[in-house]
């Protein structure tokens, strides 16, 4: 049996880090905390209360350098990734256990995740189960060098986790249009540094088809009004990021 690390960074998460760090205790082994510097909140003091975690605060350095820094940290080969604002379901919990008993057969696995946006599990909307790489051994895997939307770089196939992972994402529009602004601007660089650039089409017709495509072509109908406030604010996701990239153009 083999034991198992885990990597959060947090911002502001007193609200969630409790909820996070709870959702590990008696499965995952070692867990490394890394707080932005310009946190204002308690999420430093209520993290220090699991013995398991290893808090470190520092200058925040970019999502996927600061992720990748959160595992150099890490004491064992094989590493979760989590979210602050996510949470390891019973379920997901038993499957992990198992996992450290097993000889596993690729150097990656995702998970799936329900999202909850408003407080409702988005069950369409192209948002479940939106498979994403969490589970990793830090010898094989590393983070690629995006500024938002990180991910893993993994050479092969990916295997596959059964159960789901718990995502609190956007509790109130106020957070997703915090975000928002954010996260579009990172985007915008990402694709300002690939020398594209913005036309009318992007700008008019691309915001246009995200909505078509959650709402209708990915039944975010059927998740009702979530579904419709969720479509309408992607949308104006993707029109933000290109009027910045277009702006950054410009420049």
């Amino acid at each position: 049996m083999f034991k198992l690390s885990a990597i959060v960074i947090a911002k502001d998460e007193e609200k969630n880090i409790e909820r996070c760090l709870s959702s590990m205790v008696n499965v995952i082994d070692d867990v490394v905390l890394i707080i932005d510097s310009s946190t204002t909140d308690k999420t430093y003091e209520l993290a220090k209360k699991y013995h398991f975690v290893n808090c470190e605060i520092i200058e925040w350095k970019g999502f996927a350098k600061t992720k990748t820094y959160a595992v150099s940290k890490t004491q064992y080969d094989w590493v979760f990734w989590i979210d602050a604002d996510e949470e390891i379901t019973d379920e997901l919990k038993k499957e992990l256990i198992e996992f450290k008993k097993s000889s596993p057969s690729f150097d990656c696995y995702d998970v799936a995740r329900r999202a909850y946006f408003l407080g409702k599990w988005i069950k369409h909307s192209g948002w479940y189960p939106g498979r994403i790489k969490r589970l990793f051994n830090k010898q094989k895997v590393s983070f690629d060098e995006k500024n938002v939307h990180e991910g893993l770089v993994v050479n092969g196939q990916v295997g596959h986790l059964q159960n789901d992972l718990n995502h609190y994402t956007d509790p109130n529009i106020y957070h997703y249009l915090n975000k928002l602004n954010n996260y579009t601007t990172l985007a915008a660089k990402d694709l300002h540094v690939q020398n594209k650039t913005a036309g009318l089409n992007d700008i008019i017709l691309r915001p246009i088809f995200i909505f078509i495509k959650m709402f209708i072509l990915r039944l975010g109908f059927l998740d009702g009004f979530h579904g419709f406030i969720l479509a309408a604010l992607s949308s104006f996701y993707v029109f933000t990021k290109y009027v910045k990239l277009w702006e950054m153009n410009k420049k």
